[in-house]
């Protein structure tokens, strides 16, 4: 292997991805490192009454929630109606996060010893399941980040606005959930620095392969953590470089060879990149969704208190509201709204070999709050109680299969700044093959080297597809 830095940045993020131990910290230490935080860091949430929110209101003219300041976000009402141009139909009313402003989801990297090392942070956040989460170096809404709250700028914010200091290898605007949150997208950033960085003891450096093997653990790697590692174009590596990685490979540590092969593009697989592009807008042509405003106190099946806001089937979500403490933030007390999932849910891709590459069953799906209509999402990606039984497509066949056909399985978050206790099981799951029978017209078999190509850019791929690309491992 040449001198690392004479390689690109892809076969760089690659070779940190093989290795899933570093030498500064282990694997054994990060977790460690993580249950030290939650026994020295002070955290209490409380679930309490909006009238208890000290900067947040009911506002009567807008029939919203918001911070006294207008600034961070608000928990709007929308009514929103779906049209197909086969006259088909659909529409209903909701509440929704109104977050307009773009934040930062970044990460710090820098080469130690010829590998490339990402500085992470244990985070808290006050929807955390398991208080502490491995997260970004840095993850800030401009709020934050302008100080509107008036506490302390985020560590390390300069190496993201000063680009003196540091190097942009990754700068991407991705969509978050969409059926939560309105035309709401983050600045997902990866910058590299060589000067010596003073640490904290909330931060730590580890590998690409560290950071996805710590992901096989539920709950540990943060929502935005994971959408920024996705962002990383793997694709852009060379077929020689992946030979000359699998020969060194004497000692047998590297199992996932398909994912190796799939990384380049062979042009030997079932669909062009332009033909995908060409069925994506096919099916936005000939949709159109309609999104208006209203008050929270208008919606019909909603139920509005000083308590919560619930659907009166109890199904969904509640938008709660908590006073948080937590030690070491930029602001250590504070109160707000949080949503909160009736159920866990599942977000699954359903994978399958072609030409010794692997493809994934890609869903076209529509969610209000994005920006352009469908974005693409993995195979499975619901909460099965809400919907009827038999209704969701694949959702048994994730259930069926084998114990071997399951390439991943387990819980991850979601982003705890917004959500409380949410899970969701992330699998990846194989098959042989799906009859074309019996896959709908907004699924396609999809490339996972175009996948991480369409990755490159704005609101094609979802935030659940996102969440499961950055679950793969190489070792």
């Amino acid at each position: 292997m040449k001198e690392l830095k004479k390689q690109s940045y892809a076969k760089k993020f690659l070779y940190s991805a093989i290795h899933s131990e570093g030498y500064l910290c282990s694997c054994k230490e990060a977790l460690e490192w993580v249950e030290d935080r939650k026994r020295k860091v002070d955290v209490n949430i409380e679930i309490t009454k909006l009238s208890n929110l000290s900067d947040w209101l009911f506002n009567k003219n807008l029939g919203r929630v918001e911070h006294y300041t207008g600034k961070f976000f608000s928990i709007d009402a929308i009514d929103v109606k779906i049209q197909s141009i086969d006259g088909s139909s659909k529409q209903w009313s909701q509440p929704i996060i109104n977050q307009p402003e773009i934040g930062f989801l970044g990460c710090i990297v820098k080469e130690y010893d010829g590998l490339l090392y990402f500085l992470v942070q244990a985070k808290i956040e006050p929807g955390n399941v398991n208080k502490v989460q491995i997260s970004p170096t840095l993850q800030a809404t401009r709020s934050n980040y302008t100080k509107v709250h008036r506490g302390n700028a985020p560590k390390y914010l300069e190496y993201f606005n000063n680009h003196k200091e540091s190097k942009i290898i990754i700068d991407q605007l991705h969509s978050e959930q969409g059926a939560r949150f309105l035309k709401k997208r983050n600045r997902n950033i990866i910058v590299e620095v060589e000067d010596d960085i003073e640490l904290t003891e909330d931060f730590k450096w580890l590998t690409l392969g560290q950071i996805k093997k710590l992901s096989g653990y539920d709950n540990l790697i943060n929502m935005d953590l994971r959408t920024v590692i996705s962002c990383i174009p793997f694709n852009e590596v060379d077929k020689k470089f992946i030979e000359s990685i699998k020969k060194k490979n004497e000692n047998g540590q590297l199992k996932n060879f398909i994912f190796f092969d799939s990384l380049y593009d062979d042009k030997n697989g079932i669909e062009s990149i332009n033909k995908t592009i060409s069925w994506l807008t096919d099916l936005k042509s000939k949709t159109d969704i309609t999104i208006k405003n209203t008050s929270l106190k208008k919606l019909e099946e909603w139920d509005i208190s000083d308590e919560k806001i619930s659907h009166y089937k109890n199904l969904y979500f509640d938008i709660l509201w908590v006073n948080a403490n937590i030690r070491y933030r930029e602001v250590a007390s504070w109160g707000q709204p949080i949503l909160a999932p009736i159920d866990k849910g599942v977000v699954a891709f359903i994978i399958k070999k072609i030409n010794r590459q692997y493809y994934f069953l890609v869903q076209a799906e529509i969610e209000c709050g994005h920006l352009d209509v469908y974005e693409l999402g993995p195979t499975v990606s619901c909460v099965e109680n809400n919907h009827p039984k038999g209704s969701v497509p694949f959702l048994e066949l994730l259930f069926s299969v084998d114990k071997s056909q399951i390439l991943y399985d387990s819980y991850q978050s979601e982003e705890g700044g917004r959500f409380y206790h949410e899970q969701n099981r992330n699998m990846i799951i194989e098959v042989e093959d799906i009859p074309p029978e019996n896959i709908p017209s907004n699924f396609r078999w999809i490339a996972y080297n175009h996948l991480l190509f369409f990755n490159k850019f704005n609101n094609f791929l979802n935030i659940g597809a996102r969440s499961l690309l950055s679950l793969i491992r190489f070792d």
